[in-house]
């Protein structure tokens, strides 16, 4: 028996099959409060979430808690409803989501003020039982719109498909189990809205071998209790910013198999750390919202990436063309990648980051890249300002963390790795950098920070 749910008469539904159709009822899935949940738990908590979904195309999926956005996420895809993941949690992003799909509401697990628009809130209420019937899924269903983070420009809209999604983390699952030697037991910092956060710490526990952490640890002491509460093998799912804080911290972690980091660069100096401070290998993984993780390497040792199982890139003069089995047409990234023999690839920087000034060329990632390597520089960027001088240049500017160097001693050292068309100037110094909370700088940030 199965359940059945009003849908939207639009949608098409196409083949469908039962939601951890292979898992078996007393498998966990996720970790609360220190307790595992099982299959059986958490399907009876997206029948029940299921019941009292409205008829509707889609909902902005806005859950904090990552079981609770887990739970969300399946029922909706029980009602034949797409999960809306904005760019951010700022009203005026929600808003425009909900503009952009008009027959659509607002789901999540807490009182927030302000409340958004046709908000339903909900509460998993601890051991409802699941009456053993089917949740089905369509298998080519539009599970979510993934929002880009508008750094370099507008958020725009992709729409992920079911069983696209089913390809690309089998990819993921595949290469933590290698990390794990087995089932593990994820944490991330990073949130579920992310598509990066989506593939790592949702998509995996519903299709893959995981089970996840419920918790959004932020800070070293909060990792360190999300890590000890869930049993071995454990991967830890991070930024580069996370990282470097954690290192920086002295925050001791139990005893890991792995490490995943994505969403801005990892210098290799901050990978070796890492790996020498926690026992674990840390893989960088590459990927976007338009196409998902594609490729992944390990940093500390290589600075090739490797693409995942038919994955490939074909360059072209404004990027590269990606095509993959998740992919339902290629997507055209703005990196530039250098393709070597052995079917792996370097990244060059962007066709967005490519300076050329006075006739000399430069890339904004490389010159970040060296400004990182400013011994005493804790965190930093280097970009490319609006307005241009009296000679039609647009300046070149930077942001840095060095708690204990000025700007005249870190340019010092620039003059020795940077043709001095690109030093950057100004170089303000600032006590933080204005990241979001998955690590990316928007540029209109970057502004604000460097005129206020």
């Amino acid at each position: 028996m199965s359940s059945v749910y009003p849908t939207p008469q639009s949608r098409v539904p196409g083949p469908s099959r039962p939601l951890l159709a292979d898992a078996s009822p007393q498998r966990a899935i996720a970790w609360r409060d220190g307790r595992s949940v099982t299959v059986g738990q958490f399907l009876g908590d997206v029948s029940a979430l299921a019941e009292r979904l409205p008829v509707a195309q889609a909902a902005v999926n806005l859950c904090e808690d990552r079981y609770a956005f887990l739970v969300a996420f399946a029922a909706l895809l029980a009602r034949g409803q797409t999960n809306l993941l904005p760019p951010s949690r700022a009203a005026r992003a929600i808003d425009e989501t909900l503009a952009a799909h008009p027959d659509s509401y607002t789901l999540g697990d807490a009182d927030l003020d302000p409340v958004p628009p046709q908000y339903l809130c909900f509460a998993i209420t601890r051991g409802t039982a699941h009456d053993g019937r089917a949740v089905l899924v369509a298998g080519g269903a539009l599970a979510a719109v993934g929002y880009t983070s508008g750094s370099t420009g507008v958020p725009r809209a992709n729409l992920k498909r079911w069983d696209k999604l089913a390809i690309s983390t089998g990819h993921n699952d595949a290469l933590l189990r290698m990390l794990a030697g087995g089932d593990y037991h994820v944490v991330a910092t990073v949130p579920p809205q992310h598509m990066y956060g989506l593939e790592f710490s949702v998509l995996l526990p519903l299709f893959g071998h995981a089970a996840v952490c419920a918790s959004k640890p932020f800070f070293a002491a909060d990792i360190a209790v999300s890590l000890q509460q869930l049993p071995e093998p454990r991967i830890l799912v991070t930024t580069p910013v996370h990282l470097r804080a954690l290192l920086d911290s002295g925050q001791p972690l139990p005893r890991l198999s792995g490490i995943v980091s994505a969403t801005a660069p990892l210098a290799r100096d901050l990978a070796l750390d890492a790996e020498a401070r926690y026992g674990a290998p840390v893989q960088e993984v590459f990927g976007s919202t338009e196409t998902c993780v594609i490729a992944h390497r390990r940093t500390a040792h290589e600075d090739a990436w490797t693409p995942y199982p038919g994955v490939s890139l074909h360059p072209q003069p404004d990027g590269t063309r990606v095509e993959a089995p998740q992919l339902a047409q290629p997507v055209v990234l703005a990196d530039i990648v250098e393709l070597l023999a052995d079917g792996r690839y370097r990244l060059r920087g962007r066709n967005t980051d490519l300076l050329e000034i006075a006739g000399k060329r430069a890339s904004l990632g490389d010159l970040t890249h060296k400004l990182l390597a400013v011994p005493g520089v804790r965190d930093g960027v280097v970009f490319q300002m609006d307005e241009t001088d009296a000679m039609g240049v647009r300046r070149i500017a930077a942001l840095v963390v060095a708690p204990d160097l000025d700007a005249g001693a870190i340019l010092r050292v620039l003059r020795c790795e940077i043709d001095p068309v690109f030093l950057p100037r100004p170089l303000k110094l600032v006590d933080i950098l204005p990241r979001g909370e998955t690590g990316k700088l928007p540029r209109a940030a970057l502004l604000a920070a460097l005129a206020g």
